[in-house]
């Protein structure tokens, strides 16, 4: 399984006339154009929104709670697809303080695992049900420094695919890493995106400029 940057799908602001980019990570079994319906309902209309389309809608095969191994190719793929479309937005002008990122399910756990990867001071980061990937978190494979980039992490208690408990062990492990950290938890919640979510994310991340 491999994952190609240039079927991402661009919309909002055109990238050359932006100051900031979104990249938006659908869930498994969605795609680029679910993700981006999201949009209209962010503080984002100045931004260049870039959606990543995944091979047969999925990122990776598995639960990202199993040994990476046995996610990979795919697991590697899109983390390097990730990894060129940061690289094709900074070439622009665009600099990592103005690049956003936001997902959902098993995108929020990819992206929690790109940009913890590679932390810096990113312009901001919503996870919307999601954590770190693997059986374990091992740190060592997170060796920077966020420098308060604002995160907003949200899940419900139960939720079928992402526990509560690797929701707070990452939690932990970004604010180790000196993220602006907040979250919340949301009972009964199920495996969606609540208005109160979409809410803490434009003033907490998304905000006016």
């Amino acid at each position: 399984m491999f994952h190609n940057k240039d079927l991402a799908v661009s919309s909002g602001k055109k990238l050359a006339e932006a100051k900031q980019a979104l990249i938006m990570l659908h869930g498994r079994g969605a795609s680029a154009a679910d993700i981006l319906a999201m949009a209209p309902y962010l503080n984002i209309a100045d931004y260049a929104w870039v959606a990543p389309q995944a091979t047969n809608n999925t990122w990776y095969p598995y639960s990202f709670l199993v040994p990476t191994e046995q996610n990979e190719p795919g697991l590697s793929s899109a983390l390097q697809m990730l990894g060129k479309i940061v690289e094709d937005i900074k070439a622009i002008g665009i600099s990592p303080k103005r690049i956003y990122f936001l997902g959902f399910s098993q995108g929020a756990c990819l992206t929690l695992e790109f940009v913890t990867r590679n932390a810096q001071r990113w312009g901001g980061l919503v996870a919307f049900t999601g954590g770190l990937i693997g059986d374990g978190i091992d740190q060592k494979k997170y060796p920077g420094d966020f420098a308060g980039t604002p995160v907003f992490i949200g899940s419900s208690n139960p939720d079928p695919h992402v526990p509560l408990e690797r929701v707070e062990a990452t939690v932990q492990v970004l604010k180790n890493m000196h993220a602006d950290v907040t979250v919340k938890i949301y009972p009964g919640m199920g495996h969606t995106v609540n208005k109160d979510e979409i809410d803490q994310a434009n003033a907490l991340v998304f905000l006016k400029k």
